[in-house]
């Protein structure tokens, strides 16, 4: 019983750095990127990500998830390390942009699912939106930020700022975000 404990414990951790590593090749290198990349990120073979993930759109979906419950862990974790609830929202929104942009690129790679990919969108609300609005109040109690702001538009506003990046060298969606999360602030 011990070992089939240990081996489905190591699987569940494999999966992750899997899961992790192929997050930040598509960062980098978006998510038509090559398979052996992130095999090679991860630092295992490609036959292991066929076998648990045998189309493109498997493994995405599967980082898209990943990155939701990363994202959702981070929120009350930052809330809980950081003295200041405003630095922990900055943080926040730090991963959830990396987020957005393996989202953008989940569009693409599930076009013929669109019934998927809205049931996806539905979970990422679910789990994200209370951890932004735990982040605003948070902040706005600390008297950080003076804003009657919803988590719903923040998300959508920052969202709508990442969408422009793809390929375009010259915009960096952060720097918008900074100025955003700036004006949030009390002066």
């Amino acid at each position: 019983m011990e070992a089939g404990r240990s081996r489905r414990s190591d699987a569940l951790r494999n999966e992750q750095k899997l899961l992790t590593a192929a997050a930040e090749v598509f960062l980098v290198s978006g998510v038509d990127a090559p398979i052996r990349e992130i095999a090679a990120q991860a630092g295992i073979g490609t036959g292991t990500i066929y076998r648990n993930f045998p189309t493109r759109a498997d493994l995405v979906v599967a980082v898209y998830r990943h990155q939701v419950e990363e994202c959702a862990g981070a929120g009350p974790r930052l809330l809980a390390d950081l003295d200041s609830p405003l630095e922990a929202l900055r943080q926040w929104v730090d991963l959830f942009v990396d987020f957005l942009v393996t989202k953008h690129g989940l569009a693409h790679a599930m076009q013929s699912d669109s019934s998927g990919f809205e049931a996806l969108h539905v979970y990422f609300l679910e789990r994200l939106l209370p951890i932004c609005t735990e982040l605003l109040a948070a902040a706005s109690e600390a008297g950080e930020i003076d804003s009657d702001i919803q988590a719903y538009e923040l998300m959508r506003g920052i969202g709508n700022l990442c969408i422009g990046r793809e390929g375009d060298t010259a915009y960096d969606p952060r720097r918008l975000i900074t100025l955003l999360l700036d004006g949030l602030q009390v002066h």
